[in-house]
């Protein structure tokens, strides 16, 4: 697992690859052949379990025998789902076929189509991986990939398309994956079982991921930080809404530091409706300066 890490700053867009839903078009960057399973593995896995068709498109310098078996690890629970069609391990080549070069009208049409078939087939939606190596292996222009990228709203716009958009940093230039990032409505956390904490200009602390017991010494010393910096104002917003997991562990360091808290009148807490229920299990009710606010659970 990565190291947990703290950024100053909006990022709003920043998700666990578990909290992505139909609409989303997100952007995740990768610097190691291993790590860049764990999205995808995830992602593919979740899709099939909310009865949605998943398109991958891998790396086209990795064997179709290794995507399978990563996707498939550690177990065939997959090997089913390609049997019947649900899942399928494609390229962008086979996408724009029989066309050689690639356009992003001759793209976004066969997805657009492709989401169409998913559902007149009985599935929930269409999600689609697409590592974006195949610019180098078609001979495409990066900045019509950018374009696409860039211009791919109707693809999404009320309509039960995902799709994450996977670069690896090794072959693109640091002004491209800025922009790239910035382009998509989304961006994923690079591991699973990693947790992020940002704290807005407003003083508003976030956490995103995993809050498990692996963690709890990051997610206690970030709420330490934020009660200093926002003594001055006696008041503090914690928001739970992006983590996929929160442990009975952090949970219960967030009451203590709660209840230690003299200097602060208010730490107002955003949370789904399953954290708010563990919160006040554990006390948070009766925390005088603690107020749980249960927001839209955003998956």
């Amino acid at each position: 697992m990565s190291t947990p890490s703290r950024d100053n700053g909006s990022s709003g867009h920043l998700v666990p690859v578990q909290h992505l839903r139909p609409g989303d078009h997100a952007f995740v960057s990768y610097g190691d052949d291993e790590v860049r399973w764990e999205a995808v593995t995830a992602f593919v896995r979740l899709g099939l379990a909310r009865g949605e068709k998943v398109l991958v498109l891998p790396s086209p310098w990795v064997p179709a025998e290794e995507v399978l078996a990563r996707i498939d690890f550690p177990s065939r629970s997959t090997a089913a789902a390609r049997e019947r069609g649900q899942l399928v391990v494609s390229s962008m080549r086979e996408v724009i076929a029989p066309e050689p070069e690639f356009t992003a009208a001759r793209q976004m049409g066969r997805l657009h189509r492709e989401t169409d078939r998913a559902t007149a087939e009985g599935y929930a939606g269409l999600r689609a991986f697409i590592d974006m190596g195949w610019v180098a292996a078609l001979g495409a222009e990066v900045e019509v990939m950018m374009r696409r990228e860039s211009g791919a709203h109707a693809l999404f716009t009320g309509r039960p398309y995902t799709e994450i958009c996977a670069y690896d940093r090794r072959r693109f230039d640091r002004g491209v994956l800025d922009a790239m990032e910035r382009a998509h409505p989304r961006t994923l956390l690079e591991r699973l079982g990693s947790l992020r904490t940002v704290r807005e200009p407003d003083g508003a602390l976030h956490f995103i991921g995993e809050a498990d017991t692996a963690r709890q010494a990051e997610f206690s010393r970030a709420l330490r930080i934020a009660l200093a910096h926002t003594a001055p104002d006696r008041r503090l917003t914690v928001d739970l809404t992006r983590l996929h997991f929160l442990s009975v562990g952090c949970a219960v360091s967030l009451l203590v530091l709660a209840h230690g808290a003299a200097g602060h009148d208010l730490i107002e807490v955003r949370c789904d409706r399953g954290q708010r229920r563990l919160l006040r299990r554990l006390g948070g009710g009766t925390v005088p300066p603690l107020a749980l606010t249960e927001g839209v659970t955003p998956w």
